[in-house]
């Protein structure tokens, strides 16, 4: 059996009709109606890849099919190449407790806003993430920019606190970087 699952939303002609090829499919097919669901159903949808006639804001995944007729070989290749985009997403990213950082796109984000981050500044986020104690400033010097003991210190100073101060801008946050004595950590 396969772990991905699409659900046709209010779409019943469409799910009979990949229900007659399900054998050749690599997803299972759901059915929803929407007279069928309650809100709390509906909630649970939104993880799922979706396909319905019109556009609903209240999913993440959708994919809308607007232009008839079909291909229906042409939909199972863009239902397929969905998955693998929802599947490339979902493994990059990183869980910091309120905040997911999405590797990819070096967005910082959480249930209700966005940021977007400089390249810079993800990598100083994930190597403080993967640290268990406080990263004093010469480590992030060598190990983030790759510099020796050279470099200023105020540069890595000046880079902690323009981020931390777009986090604390965007979301009300000014404790996610933790400053101490022996330098730097994720709350």
């Amino acid at each position: 059996m396969n772990n991905q699952n699409l659900i046709i939303y209010d779409f019943q002609i469409l799910f009979d009709i990949l229900n007659e090829i399900e054998g050749d499919l690599n997803f299972n097919l759901i059915n929803c109606n929407k007279k069928d669901y309650s809100k709390t159903q509906f909630d649970q949808l939104k993880n799922y890849l979706t396909i319905s006639k019109q556009k609903n804001s209240g999913l993440k995944n959708q994919i809308e099919i607007s232009n008839f007729p079909l291909e229906i070989f042409k939909l199972v290749e863009i239902i397929n190449i969905s998955f693998l985009k929802n599947k490339f997403s979902q493994q990059s990213d990183i869980d910091m407790g309120l905040y997911k950082l999405n590797f990819n796109s070096r967005t910082l984000y959480n249930n209700k806003n966005q940021l977007d981050l400089t390249e810079k500044e993800s990598d100083i986020i994930i190597f403080l993430k993967n640290s268990s104690k406080p990263v004093a400033i010469n480590q992030l010097q060598t190990k983030v920019w790759g510099h020796n003991s050279k470099l200023e210190t105020h540069t890595v100073e000046t880079h902690i606190y323009r981020l931390r101060k777009k986090i604390n801008e965007k979301f009300n946050d000014n404790n996610f970087i933790i400053s101490s004595k022996t330098g730097y950590i994720i709350n």
